[in-house]
């Protein structure tokens, strides 16, 4: 049966759109605020604000999937975006010409974090909630353009007016996140009705941290789960490196060079490389999948890792534009190559019975990739760029080994032939 974008639940619709505006809005800012931070703090002490805020958030993401299941996913969307609308506009008056604070700003991006920890497991399971398996192929597919789209827009105008224009971009970050509100407010139905006897139960603040425990131990006993996280973990900290260590090394160290008659600096470039890495996806993706359909898929994976780690090595120490832009397009190939079979491999771990715990843990490697971007900026203040090139290209060779030394359990699982404990 054909899906279409009509066929969907209207919270689907109204969440895809809500997401292509919060996602712009802020591309315009965040990416960037390593720099503002690291122009205030110093790069050491930036590292360390970093890795604070992805703690909060991380630990916060707890809290908020146990709450949007006892209390309902709209009510928790809806407090995060107020107190997250609220914390954007703090955040624009502290860097108006009428007050200056560094360390308002950075306050406000720690409630940021906070709210994104919040809001992030009602929105994804009102998706579940509300989507038929048929559905959610074409519905993540979509998400996942929409989300690329915006923030290369996003990415590219945050470039070019961060450094002169900042108090305006946090003005339309403010106004985006103020239509991102109505849009859930008015427009989004609750999808989940917890029961009255659930609402009415009272639990301790211990009982409820004992409960999200329990929830998670039975994960921590798989071996072979746990090595894939953390291969998995290794490999996505090379790109996220290039929001902390790399945009910082660009924009201290790369002289300003001409493209097309526009004078680049290192700030502008590491817009144009997040642009081009963004375009790239959407426009090779099928290409890519084509090309790699029939191969032997751990041949692809160690390929993927090592096209996408040797990119990113290079991108720590290279200053020439167009050398720049051509490592990027394999950075970018590397990571299609990655991605998919990456995300099999995953998808047949998980035993069915425990298969939301499994995945909640994976949803780790994110936070745990942006704990060691953030320490890297600390590291990087003191180490020169090759020495850094030098230990990001070893991260990759490491997730490469530790995917290999679980391949034969890995193959075993997705063929069916052994459970997963």
């Amino acid at each position: 049966m054909l899906i279409r974008f009509r066929d969907l639940h209207p919270n689907i619709k109204i969440r895809i759109i809500q997401t292509f505006v919060s996602r712009f809005v802020g591309t315009l800012v965040f990416p960037f605020m390593a720099i503002y931070l690291s122009a205030h703090f110093g790069k050491s002490l930036t590292g360390i604000l970093l890795l604070f805020n992805i703690i909060i958030g991380m630990l916060v993401g707890f809290y908020g999937g146990y709450y949007s299941d006892k209390f309902g996913r709209k009510k928790i969307m809806v407090t995060a975006e107020t107190i997250r609308f609220t914390a954007f506009v703090v955040m624009a008056f502290a860097n108006s010409p009428f007050f200056y604070s560094a360390i308002i700003t950075f306050l406000m991006m720690t409630v940021n974090s906070i709210c994104w920890g919040l809001a992030n497991p009602a929105s994804q399971a009102m998706l579940i909630d509300v989507s038929t398996p048929e559905q959610r192929k074409f519905m993540y597919s979509i998400s996942y353009w929409a989300n690329n789209l915006s923030m290369a827009i996003g990415g590219a105008i945050g470039a070019f007016l961060f450094e002169d224009y900042f108090f305006e971009l946090l003005i339309c970050l403010s106004v985006g996140a103020f239509i991102s509100l109505l849009m859930i407010a008015f427009f989004i139905k609750e999808s989940h009705a917890p029961a009255s006897a659930e609402l009415k139960e009272k639990k301790t603040k211990q009982d409820v941290i004992r409960e999200i425990f329990n929830n998670y131990t039975v994960v921590a006993k798989d071996k072979i789960f746990m090595i894939f996280v953390l291969a998995s973990m290794l490999i996505l900290s090379l790109e996220m490196h290039l929001t902390n260590y790399i945009a910082i090394r660009l924009e201290e160290g790369m002289p300003v060079q001409r493209m097309f008659n526009w004078e680049i600096s290192g700030v502008n470039m590491l817009g144009i490389l997040r642009t081009e890495n963004t375009i790239l996806v959407v426009l090779l993706a099928a290409l890519i999948l084509r090309t790699i359909k029939g191969l032997d898929d751990r041949k692809v994976l160690y390929a993927g890792v090592f096209l996408f780690t040797a990119g990113y090595s290079l991108l720590t120490f290279m200053n020439n534009i167009w050398v720049l832009v051509i490592v990027m397009l394999f950075v970018t190939i590397g990571e299609l190559m990655r991605v998919p079979v990456e995300q099999s491999y995953l998808a047949s771990i998980p035993p069915d019975n425990a298969r939301s715990s499994y995945m909640a843990v994976n949803g780790m490697t994110f936070n745990g990739s942006m704990v060691i971007a953030s320490l890297s900026v600390t590291l990087g203040a003191w180490l020169p760029p090759m020495v850094m090139a030098t230990l990001f290209f070893a991260t990759g060779m490491v997730g490469i080994y530790l995917y290999r030394s679980i391949m034969p359990e890995l193959e075993q699982r997705r063929n069916g032939e052994v459970s997963s404990f």
